[in-house]
């Protein structure tokens, strides 16, 4: 990254991330691969493509979060508004809370 100037994420570099992120956390618990994979009920070549690419279910993803102890870090991964200007966390206040969206794009 340039100072300054903003990484721009894909898809793909948000999935490896959260691989490593994984990984960090398995290796802190001195897991194995295999050994998480048991836990998480999945196969050990899912596993370690998971590792190596980040390409893995939700399902499979969420598995790992319980064998990791990590899913309080999933039921906050959309509930967080991110405010641009304090006019935003204002004009929020007043917005009555919609059931629907509103888009169809």
């Amino acid at each position: 990254m340039i100072k300054g100037i903003p990484t721009i994420e894909t898809p793909s570099s948000v999935m490896l991330k959260i691989a490593e992120a994984v990984k960090t956390r398995r290796l802190e618990l001195n897991l194995t691969q295999s050994a998480l994979a048991k836990r998480s009920d999945m196969s050990l070549s899912s596993y370690r493509r998971f590792e190596t690419m980040g390409d893995i279910s939700l399902k499979s993803l969420v598995q790992i979060a319980f064998a990791l102890d990590a899913t309080d870090d999933f039921l906050e991964l959309f509930s967080k508004k991110q405010y641009t200007s304090i006019d935003d966390v204002v004009a929020s206040s007043k917005v009555e809370t919609r059931q629907r969206g509103s888009r169809n794009e």
